[in-house]
């Protein structure tokens, strides 16, 4: 029955409709938990596909490239081959309908918003590995890896990494136009733009990188393109242009001499021809490219890891090229600065996972998925708690004759800690075994021995520091001073007096 074109078009408005009024329903329901949003958003989003999808098809309709809609309205007008029939077509289509229902007895209206309210509690698939966790944290071990163990990297830490992987600027620019970096770069761009449109599947990236290419293609006609300033790339031009000699100053081979064995050599580098010999041979090898262009000089005069000026032509960076590298790094520091809240949760969860043993670390992922499972419907109920004491295991708030027994009340700041704030005796006394006050202990160079237990300024932990440091040199062993030796007549010196009359023949 739907197999008319108009039914399919009439079909197909009802889909856009229905999906709609399913997004608008969809986005009214308040979500609790990270998880529970994430799959609402994916919801919408997979929904506005199927309406984009379905208005192309339409569109299509509506073009009529084949004629077939003009068609079909004009069969319905009974508008045939031998004149306008209206009831002729009209009784032929009752026909058509009454065949169909002879033919299919059972058949029943289907209704299809119980279809699309099934659609409200689908739970879409998303992929994300371990270390992310459901988006909360980045996953960037592999581009690590890869920036550790190339030219332009460094060998750091992985949460050092975190705090240089968005400041490509920092780079030299002569780096940044090997194949590797670019490789690199793309890479990196790649996983982030992967991540964020898991992570925040309603934002239009292709309007925000629009806007990005529009600022970029104005800052880079004005040389202004953080880390591709034209200063640095004119500076390192001057250099090569000074190791250039003017032949046409010097007439003779003997005034080429003149200048010297080194300005010659750097003069020859920068042609790619031979440097070595006498100064004689150096300034003549020098004065034959005054007459002789480089491309028809013999292949002897270059240098054997050289390429002839020709063939150097290709294998130059050319400018597209780097300008293709410097758009990924914008484009790369737009996202980090839309991601900047998940790149910080990643620094405090690599930090913290630093000061934890693979025991704790399981433990406290089997409280975090366990926490997910119970979280309910009861938590948007609006609790009753004017004094704002501190909820309990229960999600409520707990008596206030605990509250007041345990102290919570009562604020300790920890400078170490960065100046956090812990609440109650019980937990501050608690917190110097905890990840935060190690790695703060750890930053200061300091061991977390219990020597600094209750000390919560930096310069009085440093202090207590020096002293104990003086106290152990005061008490360490000595050898050269405290261990004894005898010579043959019974005489007793210590080591070092002992050995340097040893050298002198003294004994």
């Amino acid at each position: 029955m739907s197999s008319t074109l108009l039914e399919v078009t009439r079909g197909a408005h009802e889909d856009v409709e229905r999906l709609e009024r399913l997004i608008v329903k969809d986005l009214q329901n308040e979500t609790s938990t990270g998880k529970d949003r994430l799959y609402q958003s994916h919801r919408v989003r997979n929904n506005i596909d199927t309406i984009i999808s379905t208005t192309e098809k339409l569109i299509e309709i509506y073009e009529d490239k084949d004629n077939a809609r003009k068609d079909e309205i004009a069969a319905l007008g009974g508008q045939t081959a031998t004149g306008t029939n209206v009831f002729s077509a009209f009784y032929d289509r009752l026909k058509e309908i009454r065949e169909y229902h002879r033919k299919h007895p059972a058949a029943r209206v289907v209704d299809s918003n119980e279809e699309y309210e099934a659609l409200l509690k689908e739970e879409p698939v998303i992929e994300f590995s371990g270390e992310e966790a459901l988006g909360r944290y980045l996953d960037l071990h592999e581009l690590f890896n890869q920036y550790i163990n190339s030219k332009f990297g460094s060998k750091i830490e992985y949460s050092a990494y975190l705090d240089v992987f968005s400041q490509p600027h920092n780079i030299p620019w002569k780096l940044k136009s090997t194949r590797q970096y670019r490789e690199y770069m793309e890479n990196l761009l790649e996983y982030l733009i992967y991540f964020f449109q898991r992570t925040e599947p309603l934002q239009d990236l292709e309007r925000i990188f629009s806007k990005v290419e529009a600022e970029f293609e104005e800052q880079w006609a004005d040389g202004q393109v953080q880390g591709w300033q034209k200063e640095g790339q004119e500076n390192e031009d001057d250099n090569a242009q000074h190791t250039m000699i003017d032949l046409d100053y010097y007439s003779t081979v003997e005034e080429l001499v003149e200048l010297g064995p080194e300005k010659l050599k750097e003069a020859l580098a920068a042609l790619g021809v031979k440097t070595g010999g006498t100064v004689q041979q150096r300034a003549e090898r020098l004065f034959l490219t005054k007459h002789t262009p480089l491309e028809k000089l013999d292949r002897k005069h270059f240098a054997k890891g050289s390429r002839k000026p020709e063939q150097n032509g290709p294998t130059a960076v050319p400018q597209d090229s780097l300008k293709d590298v410097a758009l990924m790094e914008a484009k790369m520091r737009k996202l980090c600065d839309l991601l900047s809240k998940t790149v910080e949760q990643t620094k405090e969860n690599v930090v913290k996972k630093q000061a934890l043993t693979y025991e704790e670390m399981e433990q406290e992922r089997e409280e975090e998925e366990t926490q997910v499972d119970t979280e309910s419907d009861d938590e948007d109920q609006q609790i009753y708690n004017p004094l704002k004491l501190p909820m309990g295991w229960d999600g409520k708030p707990i008596p206030y004759w605990l509250y007041k027994l345990h102290g919570l009340g009562q604020e300790f700041k920890c400078e170490i800690c960065g100046n956090y704030s812990y609440w109650g005796r019980r937990a501050f006394e608690r917190h110097f075994k905890e990840w935060r006050h190690q790695h703060g202990m750890r930053c200061l160079g300091i061991p977390n021995t219990k020597n600094f237990n209750e000390i919560t300024n930096i310069q009085e932990a440093q202090e207590l520091w020096e002293k104990i440091r003086e106290r152990q040199g005061l008490n360490k062993w000595r050898p050269d001073l405290e261990e004894e030796y005898e010579d043959k007549e019974g005489n007793i010196y210590n080591k070092k007096t002992y050995t340097d009359l040893q050298r002198q023949g003294l004994i």
